[in-house]
């Protein structure tokens, strides 16, 4: 879905390939390191890369999240173990915002791709 990708881009990096955030989340998706080795990543700053990488491991969150659009972004956040732990979305400021904001961020983008057409 390119309007959740775009969505999550602009709600991790604000669209700056060499972003880092504090806890070591790297490029256009704030991939961590791990994650990025994990999906064969080379370069985490290649926005091409970074955000393949990124589109399969949204996928595969919302594979293990059984379709949950709001589960899986928000262990894209917090990560999938918190998910588990609280069963559902944490309880952390943070990630609540973070799941809204993607989730507004992607409908904005979707009604700017169907008025285009």
């Amino acid at each position: 879905d390119f309007a959740l990708v775009k969505a999550v881009v602009h709600a991790e990096s604000l669209f700056d390939k060499d972003a880092v955030s504090r806890a070591g989340a790297r490029g256009l998706m704030q991939l961590m390191p791990a994650t990025a080795g994990e999906l064969q990543v080379t370069d985490i700053h290649d926005p091409r890369q970074n955000i393949n990488a990124g589109a399969r491991y949204l996928q595969l969150l919302l594979d293990r999240f059984r379709g949950d659009l709001r589960l899986a972004l928000a262990a894209y956040n917090a990560g999938p173990a918190n998910v588990q732990k609280h069963g559902g979305i944490p309880p952390f400021e943070e990630t609540r915002n973070y799941v809204g904001k993607v989730m507004a961020l992607s409908g904005q983008y979707r009604e700017l791709q169907l008025a285009q057409r």
